[in-house]
């Protein structure tokens, strides 16, 4: 079994992908929107973390989560989060041989992809990436058009304006 290194940080800012097992022509993310918030929350209330951006995609979501001061455990959240939104979710989906034998769902990918957070100019690049990714992926022209993200919270306290990266094409 690899031995991935982890940045385990009490307290650190960390950006976080996590992606759906299928994601080509998967929108089960946004169809199931109100299951995936209703997860997080759970899992954030028994196990506290702060989320600075998120984003939910139709198959994969961006975050930036900030850890208690004593804490270094997002894995133990990233698991929860996961196993508890498949739960919530009728068993339909192909499970491959090795998923059946280990009575795994078939609904994400195993791992996620995680960086810690190292500075003010890293945190404010994560933030744009996660709030411009629907426009990167051509799902909508702005990023104020995109109800799954947390863009429009930020707008309300100012860190945003209204018009961030306004009219960007996908791609650009």
């Amino acid at each position: 079994m690899p031995n991935y290194r982890r940045a385990l940080t009490a307290g650190g800012i960390y950006f976080f992908t996590a992606n759906l097992l299928r994601r080509h022509g998967n929108d089960l993310l946004v169809r199931e929107i109100d299951l995936l918030r209703r997860t997080v929350r759970e899992v954030r209330s028994r196990h506290p973390f702060i989320i600075h951006g998120w984003v939910v995609l139709p198959e994969h979501l961006h975050c930036l989560l900030e850890l208690p001061a004593d804490d270094m455990d997002y894995a133990l959240r990233w698991r929860l989060i996961k196993s508890g939104f498949s739960k919530g979710l009728p068993m339909q989906e192909r499970r491959s041989p090795v998923r059946q034998r280990r009575g795994e769902r078939g609904i994400w990918q195993r791992r996620f992809w995680e960086h810690l957070i190292r500075d003010e100019a890293d945190y404010r690049a994560h933030m744009d990436y996660v709030h411009i990714n629907p426009v990167k992926h051509g799902l909508v022209q702005r990023v104020s058009d995109w109800p799954y993200s947390t863009f429009h919270r930020l707008v309300a306290e100012g860190v945003y304006p209204p018009d961030w990266a306004g009219g960007v094409e996908a791609g650009g």
